[in-house]
């Protein structure tokens, strides 16, 4: 009987199982999307139980797309959006509030007055690797037990439980109410703000002062052990969940950048560039994070360096669906290929701020250089240049912090199949580019991580070995060009800053 693996890739838009054989080949996916809920500026929301319902879904439909059963699955991982909290009843098993997500930036006002006990936004970052942002969930956990109705007294007491999505999924797959484990990975705790990096535990300080009693918390398990097994009701039923690493450190583990030095970037609702940086964590000089890059068992934990970019493939969804300037996300390439470059205009999405490596809450996007010549074509052509112009920043703060400059970039995820896009990134990092043939690195990594534990793969090697080029793209953009481009793109970065006043909501 041929065996494989399965994982559930629970994103930022969606969520999907995917089935791996042990040459890391995709035998199966099936892919649902969920609703992003936008109640206020700034605010973005999902819904638990929808995600939920969409899990169970996708795990069925994968299985049965390859003809499946639960008995050919070894084993089973999970990788997700990292920041986004979710606290619920332990009893009930029901969400006090909608999921909020990563993206969102209504916890600006708790995380400056924490600041404002001193050492501003560096506050924690000598413990957890993390500047103080709205990025993180420690101050969305806040939010919630301070705004819903008895929801911090319920806390106190016991009765409410916090997870990132990986701990949502987990608890619910094991038994939910009925004996659900409780736990995460270092990976996702490290994102929290609430961690010691170097205990890879909870920091009891830390969580008393943002607001969070350590009775939500989950236990920081492995990244890559058994966890727990699946309820036996239903797809996977029985099949062990032996992995979780939050979705960038997962894509990461799939890229097969297991030594220090090694990056990659993935292209997705954001964009998120991982350096490993060994068993020694890297604190950033240059507006970096340091965070868990995986943990395999009870070996040391990895370290990793990461430029994350809030804004890069959510950008043409909202050209899609909040402007109808296209009908679908592959139309983008079509119409900025129409003109030979971007007659001058620039787009800063700095939807919710900015992150890496500025790190500024206050910043609100713009699009700046509009002349009448602009077309629909040049507008498209800055909506992808955007990323990549992103991506650069992230690099040379990168490069910077690690001090040796990198040589050539790894991309995965959703926006790598865009080939004006990788061409471009090329030419403005002037390193080439390399795309695998697994390019949906993420559930790829969920999936080593699992069957690493279980014994299906016999050890890193093997991941390395399962890694294979697809397409590379090299520099050919003069450098008088590339470096006259990047120069309107950070003065056209500075249009987005100090756009939030005291009094905005």
């Amino acid at each position: 009987m041929t065996e494989y693996v399965a994982a559930v890739d629970q994103g930022t838009t969606s969520t999907r199982c995917m089935v791996f054989s042990h040459a890391g080949e995709v035998v199966s996916v099936d892919q649902r999307e969920h609703r992003q809920m936008l109640p206020r500026a700034g605010w973005v929301e999902h819904d638990p139980a929808e995600v939920w319902a969409n899990t169970r879904a996708v795990v069925a439909g994968a299985l049965a797309k390859a003809d499946l059963h639960t008995t050919d699955i070894v084993a089973v991982g999970i990788t997700n959006q990292r920041e986004t909290a979710v606290v619920w009843d332990r009893r009930t098993g029901e969400p006090v509030y909608n999921a909020i997500v990563w993206q969102d930036t209504r916890t600006d006002k708790i995380a400056t007055a924490l600041g404002e006990l001193g050492g501003g936004q560096e506050r924690y970052r000598a413990k957890t690797g993390l500047p103080l942002a709205t990025y993180f969930s420690g101050p969305k956990i806040r939010w919630i037990l301070d705004n819903v109705d008895g929801a911090r007294a319920r806390a106190e007491a016991g009765d409410l439980l916090f997870g990132t999505m990986d701990t949502w999924l987990l608890w619910n797959m094991t038994g939910g109410v009925d004996g659900g484990v409780h736990a995460t990975d270092p990976t996702n705790a490290s994102r929290t703000l609430l961690m010691d990096l170097s205990t890879l535990d909870w920091d009891a300080d830390i969580a008393e002062e943002v607001g969070v009693p350590l009775s939500m918390l989950p236990r920081i398990a492995s990244s890559s052990a058994e966890l727990g097994r699946v309820r036996e009701r239903g797809a996977l039923g029985g099949a062990p969940i032996a992995g979780i690493l939050g979705d960038q450190q997962a894509a990461t583990f799939g890229q097969a950048c297991l030594s220090p030095g090694e990056a990659k970037n993935t292209y997705g609702t954001g964009n998120f560039v991982l350096l490993n940086t060994g068993t020694e964590p890297v604190m950033s000089e240059n507006g970096l994070l340091t965070t868990v890059c995986y943990r395999i068992g009870d070996e040391a934990p990895v370290y990793a360096l990461e430029g994350s970019i809030a804004v890069t493939g959510s950008l043409v969804q909202w050209i899609r669906d909040n402007l109808g300037m296209i009908s679908s996300a592959a139309e983008i390439e079509e119409h900025a290929r129409s003109v030979e470059d971007n007659g001058g205009c620039y787009f800063v999405p700095a939807f919710s701020g900015l992150f890496a490596p500025h790190w500024r809450a206050d910043a609100r996007g713009a699009i700046v250089g509009l002349t009448r010549f602009i077309t629909k074509g040049h507008l498209a052509r800055a909506v992808l240049e955007a990323t990549a112009f992103q991506t650069r920043e992230v690099i040379e703060a990168m490069n910077a912090d690690s001090g040796v400059p990198l040589t050539a970039l790894k991309v995965d995820g959703g926006m790598v199949g865009n080939e004006l896009l990788m061409q471009f990134q090329a030419d403005i990092l002037d390193v080439p580019v390399i795309r695998p043939v697994v390019a949906e690195t993420t559930a790829l990594g969920a999936a080593y991580a699992a069957g690493l534990a279980v014994g299906y793969w016999g050890g890193l090697d093997d991941v390395r070995a399962n890694w294979a080029k697809d397409k590379q793209w090299t520099p050919s953009m003069a450098e008088d060009a590339r470096e006259r481009a990047y120069r309107q793109w950070k003065k056209a970065v500075t249009r987005t800053l100090d756009w939030v006043d005291e009094d905005t909501d």
